[in-house]
């Protein structure tokens, strides 16, 4: 059995429809999973969108971008901590509007119940027996800081504390991620982000996924890479008066890699 992982698609049809290619190029899988942010900070959300509802045998969890679509919900509690920042107060008021801009479209063309159906969490036993969970951030949330390589193992042991899954696979981050936490009862958990489709964090700055192929004796996990068109997203932003423009632009020339 083979599963792709999919995370952080961000309305961008172009990086997405680059990923589905390649799968297919090695061979097509048996499942997609899907670990949110669907839609929104992107400028093609309903293309994205169609374009994920076709993807055969998927399961998918809820981000905070899709929660912010639903709820009104914004990133950031306040502006306080950013008006010294004349730069991250451009860039919330980009984010914003982006957010107000995709709400409208999913709105007046019939996808939000598509979106309020999308749990926050998955949970898949694998042949092996092995129990995988999905979610956006970490078990039980779809924002906060996330995990990357870097975040302190303590603080790793309280974000998954409670957790009795074997995998997790999580985005949220849009980088790589690849470690095994061991919690106070000893019960070690692997944490897997194959980072995202848009938007960008990876030095290479090309769509990033995984793959996952289990049988009975076990599974393994690899992640893949794939250059796509990022000047035509560009140009398309341009075009079209995307109102994010230039906070999805940050990514797409790199400024944001880790």
């Amino acid at each position: 059995m083979k599963i792709a992982i999919l995370s952080d698609i961000h309305g961008n049809r172009l990086a997405l429809d680059a990923v589905l290619a390649d799968i297919e190029a090695h061979g097509g899988v048996d499942a997609t999973w899907i670990l949110g942010d669907l839609c929104a900070l992107g400028p093609q959300p309903l293309l994205a969108l169609e374009q994920i509802r076709a993807i055969p045998n998927q399961r998918i969890v809820r981000g905070n971008t899709d929660r912010y679509l639903l709820t009104g919900d914004l990133p950031f509690a306040n502006l306080e901590e950013r008006v010294g920042d004349l730069h991250k107060v451009q860039i919330y008021v980009e984010i914003v509007a982006s957010l107000a801009w995709t709400a409208g479209a999913v709105t007046t063309t019939g996808w939000l119940p598509f979106l309020h159906q999308i749990p926050l969490e998955q949970r898949v036993d694998l042949l092996d027996g092995a129990q995988v969970l999905l979610v956006h951030a970490s078990p039980g949330t779809d924002t906060g800081d996330g995990v990357t390589m870097e975040t302190p193992e303590a603080e790793m042991r309280e974000l998954f504390h409670g957790c009795t899954a074997d995998l997790v696979f999580v985005g949220h981050t849009h980088v790589p991620v690849d470690r095994t936490v061991e919690l106070e009862n000893g019960h070690r958990v692997r944490v897997v982000n194959p980072a995202s489709v848009s938007n960008p964090r990876v030095p290479s700055l090309n769509a990033s996924y995984g793959i996952l192929s289990a049988d009975e004796s076990g599974y393994l996990y690899e992640r893949r890479e794939v250059p796509w068109d990022r000047q035509a997203i560009l140009d398309l932003m341009d075009a079209i008066r995307f109102p994010g423009a230039e906070h999805v632009a940050e990514f797409l020339r790199g400024d944001n890699v880790s």
